[in-house]
C-alpha cells in the first residue's frame, strides 16, 4: 500500500497536472518579457526570455541566441506589445500568446509567440515572430485577453502528436498546391485565426475567408520543425511557404498552432509572413 502511494506522488510531482493548465501563465511571462524590453532593450531582455534553441525569422529561421548574441546593444524607440490571445496545452508545458506591438509609439503589427516551460518551471520562448497587420480596433494595453478553449481529443504522446500533425500538415500541403483556400477550409477549426496580410489578423469565420482570399490561390508548403505538448494535444509548427503572383514567384514562412479536437487535428492559428523580394 505504502509503495503504490509513493508511485501515485511520484507520478504527480513529475507529471504536469491537467487540471492545472492555466492560460494566464503564458499571459504573465509573456507580460514580463514585454516590461523587460522596455526596462533592458531588445536584445538583452530577447536573451533573457529565450530558450537556448529559440529560433526567429529574419528572414530565414535562426537561432535566437546566435542572432542576438553579435548585435551591438544600443539604444532604440520603445518597442511596445500586449497579449490579447492565449493558449496552452493540458500539460501546461507548450502555450502561445499573440497580440498588437508598436514601436515607437506607431503601429508595428502583431506578434506570435510560442512559448515552451523549462524544467525550473519557468517560461522561455522558442519562436517570437510578428505579422504586418493592422490593429483596427485592437483591445488597449493592460486588457484581459481571450483564451483558446481547452482541447477535447484524447490524450497522447509528444511523439505519436507531432505523427499526426505531420500527417495533417502533409495532407493541407497536397492540396494547397492546387487550391490553398479549400485545403485550409478543410484543416482550420471553427474558431481558427490567420494573420499574414496588412489588414487586422481575422479573428471570425467571415474574417478568416476574407483573409484567405488574400492569399494566393495555390501555395507549396515544406515543413521545417516545431514540437508537441507532453499531453499530445497541442503543438506548434513552422516551415516553407512558395507561391506565384503572376509572372513573379515569392516565398515565406508559415508559423501554425495545431490543436487535438474530438474530431482530430485542426488548425487554430495560422500566419504566413512573406520574404521581402529584393529590389530589382
Amino acid at each position: 500500500m505504502r509503495a503504490s502511494s509513493l508511485l501515485l506522488a511520484a507520478l504527480l510531482f513529475s507529471t504536469p497536472a491537467l487540471a492545472d493548465a492555466d492560460p494566464s501563465a503564458v499571459v504573465a511571462a509573456e507580460r514580463a518579457f514585454a516590461a523587460d524590453g522596455l526596462a533592458l532593450g531588445i536584445k538583452r531582455s530577447f536573451l533573457k526570455h529565450s530558450a537556448p534553441d529559440a529560433i526567429l525569422l529574419a528572414p530565414d529561421p535562426v537561432k535566437a541566441h546566435e542572432l542576438y548574441a553579435g548585435r551591438p546593444d544600443k539604444p532604440h524607440p520603445p518597442l511596445v506589445w500586449w497579449p490579447l490571445w492565449a493558449g496552452i496545452a493540458r500539460s501546461g508545458d507548450l502555450g502561445f500568446t499573440t497580440g498588437p506591438t508598436t514601436f515607437g509609439g506607431q503601429e508595428n503589427g502583431w506578434y506570435f509567440t510560442v512559448w515552451a516551460r523549462q524544467a525550473d518551471g519557468g517560461w522561455k520562448w522558442i519562436y517570437d515572430g510578428g505579422a504586418p497587420s493592422a490593429h483596427g480596433n485592437a483591445a488597449p494595453q493592460g486588457s484581459a485577453p481571450a483564451y483558446l478553449a481547452a482541447a477535447t481529443g484524447q490524450e497522447t504522446t509528444a511523439e505519436a502528436a507531432m505523427a499526426a500533425v505531420r500527417a495533417a500538415e502533409t495532407a493541407l500541403a497536397d492540396r494547397a498546391a492546387a487550391d490553398a483556400r479549400g485545403a485550409y477550409l478543410a484543416a482550420l477549426a471553427p474558431d481558427a485565426r490567420i494573420a499574414g496580410s496588412p489588414e487586422v489578423p481575422a479573428t471570425t469565420p467571415d474574417a478568416v475567408k476574407a483573409e484567405l482570399a488574400r492569399r494566393a490561390p495555390a501555395i507549396a508548403f515544406s515543413a521545417l520543425g516545431g514540437r508537441a505538448s507532453q499531453a499530445g494535444d497541442l503543438a506548434w509548427t513552422y516551415g516553407d511557404a512558395r507561391w506565384q503572383d503572376g509572372p513573379a514567384e515569392h516565398r515565406g514562412h508559415y508559423v501554425r498552432i495545431w490543436q487535438s479536437r474530438a474530431d482530430g487535428w485542426r488548425l487554430v492559428f495560422d500566419q504566413i509572413l512573406p520574404v521581402a523580394q529584393p529590389a530589382s
